[in-house]
């Protein structure tokens, strides 16, 4: 492997130096119920649903189906905890942060069974859950457990005999629903900015990656937050529509496709004018300029864009490469993708696991096939893998046009399309003639002109000379219709804060 990738790894891993034990290929599903004031409950109407292990099709267990009965109650035990006197409102913001970091260590120590189920009920490899998923959950919790005693208004300096100053206060109920391509993190982005913040939560997590969450779930009552802090709700869309519409939630933050973000900012507003954090999708553009060191640059970019099956929002999945190299570059990404290991995702040997579900194969075959039809060079993959499991080949695309489907719409799959450019000016433009605007990355040895096309991409994020590099210090957000708000560093605690101006008129006498 690369160096560069190497320092990658080396920095996803930075939490554990041990080494990776072996998994469980059949962790026990110890939670499959609605979480609500720290106690396990069945749904209201007694229906449940089945979740699906992907790299095999079959049915893990029947989890409890929440429904808008089951939001509500946990509504209500939220508000309760929301209360002014409650033991969560008087709590020392200090101790908000010993919670959050016991969390953290919970997390650890069972970092071997989490991961395992993660791998269970999503299909990514078990070495990708274990030193990428696991410690950047760890991470993300221990620096928000840093700011809570340190997140504070400012004394401002006022004309005339006035003290004036701003307080941060929580925003209350904070409804968060999180993805299935990233769940026990996603739930980390989404918890610890909220739990810090003094807030109070109601999740709810996709339908198809519910086992971590709710192992989470019981991770909180164990770490000791108090009745009603963090409640969580299982079920399908309808139960995050109801989460979205109830009167007596006052944020709602969301992470997945942009058209159900577009559906959630307009019921927000029908509905009390919730305040929104939406971290949509993307069709992200990763530039190679002539100069680079050719093989760096495509292992780099295969692992932007092959990562978790494809299966991400920040996907490199426009792979830009300057006509100079882009013959030798295509076909050192083919041979690349064609040596890529396919198969049980608990194979510590495995780098790529199944997609989610039947849903999505059969969109990502889909859209291979609009490459094909619109005269693309499929060069690698192409094909689905096996009739059993969810596996699609690493599939490389060269030949690709801006007016293609592929380059317009986000495959979330193990896709990678090449396009042609010339010159800075021209690429610039490309890259930003999307309607997406999450991620960037160039990859040259001339920061001058590295420098230049930053300040010209209209993205969230900007790599130069790396991808997927996601820190908890640093913001994650999107222009455009890759949503809006940020998650992550001192940023993402503003979307859980409300600002409170208090002035004061000193009543100054001569003495």
């Amino acid at each position: 492997m690369l160096r560069v990738l190497n320092r990658l790894q080396q920095h996803l891993r930075r939490y554990s130096v041990a080494a990776m034990p072996a998994p469980d290929t059949n962790p026990p599903i110890l939670y499959t119920g609605i979480f609500i004031n720290n106690e396990w409950h069945k749904s209201k109407s007694q229906k449940t649903f089945p979740t699906v292990n992907p790299a095999t099709g079959e049915v893990i267990a029947e989890v409890q189906e929440g429904e808008s009965a089951d939001i509500d109650f946990a509504v209500q035990a939220a508000r309760k905890a929301f209360k002014r006197n409650s033991p969560w409102r008087t709590m020392d913001a200090s101790q908000r942060g010993i919670l959050l970091h016991r969390l953290a260590d919970l997390l650890e120590r069972d970092r071997k069974y989490i991961a395992s189920l993660e791998t269970l009920d999503n299909g990514k490899p078990y070495s990708s859950s274990y030193n990428v998923d696991l410690p950047m959950s760890v991470g993300v919790l221990r620096y928000y457990a840093g700011w809570a005693d340190k997140w504070q208004g400012k004394v401002v300096p006022a004309d005339g005999k006035i003290f004036a100053y701003t307080r941060h206060e929580p925003i209350g109920v904070c409804g968060q629903i999180i993805p299935w391509n990233f769940p026990i993190l996603m739930m980390a982005w989404k918890l610890a900015p909220a739990l810090a913040t003094g807030n109070v939560v109601v999740l709810k997590p996709a339908e198809q990656t519910p086992l971590t969450a709710l192992y989470m779930a019981q991770l909180t009552k164990e770490a000791a937050f108090p009745d009603g802090v963090v409640n969580v709700v299982p079920g399908y869309g309808k139960t995050g529509a109801a989460l979205v519409a109830h009167d007596k939630v006052d944020k709602i933050a969301f992470t997945g496709s942009t058209e159900v973000g577009q559906q959630i900012k307009q019921n927000a507003a029908i509905h009390k004018l919730k305040r929104t954090t939406l971290e949509l999708g993307g069709k992200s553009p990763n530039i190679i300029l002539k100069d680079v060191d050719i093989n760096q640059a495509v292992e780099m970019a295969h692992f932007g864009l092959f990562f978790n099956m494809g299966q991400c929002c920040c996907a490199g999945s426009r792979t830009f490469v300057q006509s100079n190299i882009y013959d030798e570059f295509v076909e050192k990404s083919a041979l690349r993708a064609k040596s890529k290991t396919v198969g049980d995702p608990f194979d510590l040997k495995i780098e790529q696991g199944p997609q989610i579900d039947e849903t999505q194969l059969n969109k990502i075959m889909c859209l291979i096939n609009s490459g094909k039809d619109q005269g693309a060079s499929l060069v690698a993959g192409g094909d689905r893998i096996g009739d059993r499991g969810y596996f699609v080949a690493p599939t490389v695309f060269a030949d690709v046009k801006d007016d293609m489907t592929i380059a317009r719409e986000e495959i979330f799959g193990p896709v990678q399309q090449i396009l042609k450019f010339n010159d800075l000016e021209e690429v610039i433009e490309r890259a930003n003639d999307t309607d997406y605007g999450l991620a960037a990355a160039v990859f040259t040895k001339d920061l001058n002109k590295a420098n230049y096309i930053v300040q010209g991409l209209r993205a969230g994020t900007v790599w130069v000379n790396t991808y997927n590099m996601i820190i908890p210090q640093m913001p994650f957000g999107g222009y455009k219709m890759s949503g809006h708000g940020r998650e992550n560093g001192e940023y993402g605690l503003e979307a859980y804060t409300e600002v409170k101006s208090v002035i004061t008129q000193l009543d100054v006498k001569n003495s």
